[in-house]
């Protein structure tokens, strides 16, 4: 499989992924959050304010997700392919949050018990740059432009 076809197929499959945000003193934090993709340089998340990386990108839309394989039993992760993404957040406004919302609750229908509560909202995840790591020794990097092209 191409290194492009497999940064796709990470970002478009991956339902879950650890999201690097920057507390306001410059500091790093990472969390796990669930994740949708529009396009393989759009992705969406559901996050509460009441969460300390929404207030981390409330203040600093910089951000990284780190998507990775599932693991079969006794594999070792490491060996896994995986992706970074390297990425700006943008809350969305939720009078024009319909078509994120059903794209993300297709994905993950648990999350329509509180996808409608007052402190949640999405945000877009707009992609940079994707660092993949396919294997020992397959590493690539590809702009959002490369992960667009067909």
């Amino acid at each position: 499989m191409s290194g492009i076809k497999l940064a796709r197929d990470l970002i478009r499959l991956t339902p879950a992924a650890s999201l690097g945000t920057l507390d306001p003193e410059g500091g790093p934090f990472v969390t796990l959050v669930n994740v949708a993709a529009e396009s393989p340089v759009a992705i969406t998340v559901l996050l509460s304010r009441l969460a300390r990386h929404t207030r981390n990108l409330d203040q600093n839309g910089a951000c990284s997700l780190l998507l990775v394989s599932p693991a079969e039993d006794g594999e070792d992760p490491l060996t896994l392919p995986r992706i970074t993404l390297r990425a700006n957040a943008e809350r969305v406004d939720r009078a024009v949050d319909a078509t994120l919302r059903e794209l993300f609750l297709q994905r993950h229908p648990s999350a329509a018990m509180y996808a409608d509560f007052g402190d949640f909202g999405f945000f877009r995840l707009s992609v940079g740059e994707a660092h993949l790591v396919a294997g020992f020794g397959q590493i690539e990097t590809f702009t959002a432009a490369e992960l667009q092209a067909d």
